[in-house]
């Protein structure tokens, strides 16, 4: 395409992962033409995770605005027709500039056809809008912006809570950073950042997190000499829960791209730490960030699972299982979960979580504790897993885990997406008795 309008690359980036089922930002570092301003690039951003956010509902309003429905070749077409509706309702855009230019867009993508369709389709939005926002308490999809199946599974699992954990992954997420210890204070990176004229504060609960307004951390020096990264609050738990020691063996048997292996040297570089994934481009960004922040952990490509592929027979006394999973803690980081997950796929998470858990529990030494965590706020993937290994493994026993975050479940601990303003994050600490 050599269409340069952001809206029209918008539509490409948002086919790819409608119709292709790309992730989001793989599909913008793909698709953005590197000659886009920074201006036109953070619009670009702006329409493909504010129209996948509230794709569920733009869907709904849409539908009755358009006669005949578009065919599948006719994707960016419609992506457009989105677009157009999300900068009408959510975005400060003068909705005469909102719809000249999503019907421009028709050019650019190389079809002058859809000029009055997308014209009359956006301009009937905005006469009817009232009405169509009106009737949104009647239906339940559109009210959330949320697969009706996804919404179903909350409700369920978080009877008294479905409706926060609903707006909090409707919401933008906030800016969170971790200070590296070795390198310099919390207090000394708020300076800092402070320096660069960057609001920031204080995290509620670790004490090593620092929220911060949104900014390009390539433009600080602090960054690329290793004084801090960027991780939610809810992430930076594991380090705590772990209490790695010097001389430990630990393993990360999950930790592409290697934010808590990180984090846990930081904390304690005297350990032997080995951090695992089966993903050979994705264990490249744990040598970066290792890289980056000074630190040393040997970085093996395999499968977790299959230890005789990797494992040498000595014990380790930590291990780590940030496991696979449905991700739906982190929605409003990553909105093009809602379309790209299926009821299948925490099926098929779920029995990933179980064989790791298992192929793992016998290279865990005697007295040696496991952390499981996911970025779920789904039942089946969480509360149920470590149930099914404490009855399958008597040596098992959960450890309580007495901290002020998040809601108390059985064995573990739960955050709930957007409390005290963290991801949605479970976490599970075993002992090997």
């Amino acid at each position: 395409m050599t269409a340069q309008a952001p809206r029209a690359v918008a539509a490409q980036v948002l086919v790819a992962v409608l119709r292709d089922n790309q992730h989001l930002d793989g599909a913008l570092r793909q698709i953005m033409p590197a000659t886009l301003s920074e201006r036109d690039a953070a619009l670009v951003q702006e329409l493909c995770y504010g129209t996948l956010r509230f794709q569920p509902r733009l869907e709904f309003w849409l539908q009755p605005l358009v006669t005949q429905p578009l065919k599948r070749r006719d994707l960016d077409v419609q992506a457009l027709l989105l677009m157009g509706m999300y900068q009408l309702t959510e975005m400060r855009i003068p909705p005469h500039a909102a719809v000249r230019e999503t019907v421009e867009a028709c050019r650019q993508i190389h079809k002058p056809w859809a000029v009055k369709l997308v014209n009359a389709v956006l301009r009937r939005f905005q006469r009817e809008q009232p009405g169509l926002l009106a009737e949104l308490p009647q239906h339940k999809v559109a009210l959330y912006a949320h697969p009706q199946w996804l919404l179903e599974r909350i409700r369920t699992d978080w009877p008294e809570h479905w409706q926060e954990i609903l707006a909090a992954n409707n919401q933008r997420p906030p800016f969170s950073l971790r200070v590296n210890r070795r390198k310099l204070t919390r207090d000394a990176l708020l300076a800092e950042l402070a320096a660069a004229g960057i609001r920031a504060q204080v995290c509620e609960f670790s004490v090593d997190g620092v929220i911060a307004e949104p900014f390009d951390v390539q433009t600080l020096p602090g960054f690329a000499a290793g004084r801090f990264s960027v991780q939610d609050e809810a992430a930076q738990f594991a380090a705590d829960l772990l209490d790695v020691r010097p001389g430990m063996r630990v393993l990360d048997a999950c930790a592409a791209p290697g934010g808590k292996t990180c984090h846990l040297l930081e904390r304690c570089s005297e350990a032997e730490v080995m951090a695992l994934d089966n993903d050979a481009k994705r264990a490249g960004k744990i040598h970066e960030n290792l890289q980056r922040l000074g630190l040393s952990a040997a970085v093996k490509v395999a499968d977790a699972g299959l230890p005789q592929d990797w494992w040498d027979g000595r014990p380790f006394e930590r291990i780590l299982l940030d496991a696979p999973c449905s991700a739906t803690g982190v929605i409003r980081r990553h909105p093009d979960i809602k379309c790209r997950r299926r009821p299948e796929d925490l099926t098929a998470a779920a029995a990933t979580q179980a064989r790791l858990l298992a192929a793992l529990w016998p290279l865990l030494a005697r007295g040696g504790k496991l952390l499981y965590v996911t970025c779920s706020v789904l039942k089946a993937e969480n509360t149920g897993q470590i149930g099914a290994l404490l009855a399958a493994q008597p040596d098992a026993r959960a450890l309580p885990i007495a901290v002020r975050w998040g809601v108390e479940a059985p064995y573990s601990r739960q955050i709930l997406t957007g409390q005290s303003q963290m991801d949605g994050f479970y976490y599970a600490c075993l002992e090997k008795t």
